[in-house]
């Protein structure tokens, strides 16, 4: 993971006349959807391509359906959502806008 603070004083932040208003952001490297082959898995699938196509972030999305690798996340439901190897979502079909507010 890359992370960048954004700071909007020239300061770089030593003073609080911005205070709470730092913002990281983090580069996206990889973006996974674990998940057996349902349809909840296919459907999660679908709405993250369609999110990233919506947000404009050019990265394709890596289906995992090997049960050992799965394993490996110590995730106990799919599918699952994995952005750079952390787990943010298991056990759910997030919407198109759910996957849009976790990658924003």
């Amino acid at each position: 993971m890359f992370f960048k603070k954004q700071t909007s004083c020239s300061c770089g932040g030593a003073c609080n006349e911005n205070a709470g208003s730092e913002k990281i952001s983090v580069e996206i490297s990889s973006i996974k959807v674990l998940g057996s082959g349902c349809k909840n898995c296919h459907t999660l699938k679908a709405n993250v391509d369609e999110a990233l196509k919506e947000l404009g972030i050019n990265i394709q999305t890596e289906y995992v359906t090997d049960m050992q690798k799965i394993l490996s996340y110590n995730i106990l439901s799919t599918p699952a959502l994995v952005i750079n190897e952390k787990v943010v979502s298991t056990g759910r079909v997030l919407s198109v806008k759910d996957v849009m507010d976790i990658l924003k």
